[in-house]
């Protein structure tokens, strides 16, 4: 038996009377006639193809009940309410199904080869091998016996059955063109993007594609929200002084004058490294939590000076201080809630390994003095957002720069960002699991060096 696509109701939908309901979705389906009832029973009850819906329609309403099944029909794929699958022999091989929001309705097979998008991703979704291409809202299951085709599809062919090609193509996992002509390696707008690049910005900021997207709590009855801060380490501790705003800010340069100073510096005064009072001043001014309060959701939430999403302030700094006067060398964790410093390593390989990567990043000729090495307590986010949560602390990683950059400006001290670090490396040197917390950012500090005064 040649391959036919077959229809149902999508997953989680139930028909019922006049009214199609899934979740808190409703369509309410007026004076449906009786061949229309009918065949939304049968796509409510399972796969059938566009034959057999016609017989049913045409048995209880005859040849003029057609046009309106078919609009019908064409409606509930619109409001993305049908899935579509390639059966062969009675049994499914493939099917098309909504992830998003957006219409099911399949398009035509392509004419000419064709191949899988260098875009696709594969995937095991409850059991079974799932293709989905960035920035769409439909995916495609292959069920077992059908995945060797992906072998097919690597390179261009034309042997691909066209029922298969019409769901591939739908979802969007075929590229364009042929072998003389294929955009995504000759056309900038397809050739600038790494495919993993491209799956996290369009899973991100193409809202129609998710499920769930935003303040949805994915793991809210799962699992407890994070604390607002970790437990202490119960290691050495360091009391950092508290300074006095009022008299800071008597004495420092406008806004203005910072914003236009600001400038990454990467070198440091070897002579005269930065104090253990600079440094606390530093992290007091940038990160210190100035209160708590509870969310309507039950989470815990801070306040800190530099904006974060819902208030869950994820972020944690660790000074890796090679020279700082007034604290010894080693890994320090800054204590926002008790603006305290406490030991987290020694100084050792796994800590001379993430001050060499900082060293190498910033392409300076010596040690610098302090790395600051912003690591996430993912738990914090992606207990409440949904699609949204990494993206959001990496918006969080860029305010704290920001943040960082004009404090340190003020102080007369030098900074430089990094573009990237190693989160293993991290790791291995502070013991944290890298899917709790791991590093999403790292910053080199330092005293200004004369010549930069």
């Amino acid at each position: 038996m040649n391959p036919i696509i077959v229809s149902r109701l999508r997953r989680g939908a139930s028909f019922s009377g006049e009214r199609i309901q899934l979740v808190t979705t409703v369509l309410d389906l007026r004076n449906l006639s009786q061949g229309q009832a009918t065949a939304l029973k049968l796509l409510a009850e399972g796969d059938h193809d566009d034959a057999a819906l016609a017989a049913a329609v045409t048995t209880a309403d005859g040849e003029a009940g057609l046009l309106r099944w078919h609009l019908l029909f064409r409606g509930l794929n619109n409001s993305g309410m049908v899935e579509h699958a390639v059966q062969a022999d009675g049994a499914v091989t493939a099917r098309l199904y909504p992830v998003g929001r957006g219409s099911t309705m399949p398009v035509a097979a392509p004419s000419g080869p064709v191949r899988l998008s260098r875009f696709a991703e594969a995937r095991m979704v409850d059991g079974t091998l799932t293709l989905r291409a960035p920035g769409r809202h439909l995916a495609v299951e292959l069920m077992p016996g059908t995945a060797g085709l992906l072998d097919e599809l690597a390179t261009w062919n034309t042997g691909t059955p066209a029922p298969l090609l019409r769901l591939l193509a739908t979802a969007g996992l075929l590229a364009p063109g042929g072998p003389d002509g294929d955009p995504e390696t000759t056309e900038r707008s397809y050739a600038q993007w790494h495919p993993a690049d491209l799956a996290f910005h369009s899973r991100t900021r193409f809202p129609a594609t998710a499920s769930g997207y935003g303040g949805t709590y994915p793991l809210g009855d799962r699992f407890p929200p994070e604390p607002v801060s970790p437990e202490p380490s119960g290691l050495r501790t360091v009391t950092l002084p508290v300074p006095d705003l009022d008299e800071i800010a008597a004495r420092e340069p406008s806004f203005t004058e910072v914003l236009e100073r600001r400038t990454s510096i990467r070198a440091h005064d070897q002579e005269a490294p930065i104090t253990l009072g600079q440094l606390g001043e530093l992290l007091y001014r940038s990160l210190r939590r100035r209160g708590t309060m509870t969310g309507s959701d039950g989470q815990r939430l801070a306040s800190r000076p530099y904006p974060s999403g819902g208030a869950v302030h994820e972020l944690e700094v660790y000074p890796l201080v090679s020279a700082c006067e007034g604290l010894p060398a080693g890994l320090w964790h800054y204590a926002t809630d008790r603006h305290e410093l406490e030991l987290v390593a020694e100084p050792g390989k796994a800590t001379d390994a993430l001050v060499r990567e900082a060293r190498n990043a910033a392409m300076m000729e010596a040690d610098p003095q302090v790395v600051l090495l912003v690591a996430a307590r993912f738990g914090r986010v992606m207990w409440k957002y949904e699609t949204v949560a990494y993206p959001l602390v990496l918006k969080h990683v860029g305010v704290l720069y920001q943040t960082l950059y004009l404090v340190a400006t003020a102080m007369d001290l030098a900074v430089c960002g990094l573009g990237g670090g190693d989160t293993g490396a991290f790791a291995t040197a502070s013991g944290r699991d890298p899917l709790l917390e791991g590093t999403v950012g790292e910053l080199v500090l330092g005293s200004r060096p004369r010549t930069e005064e």
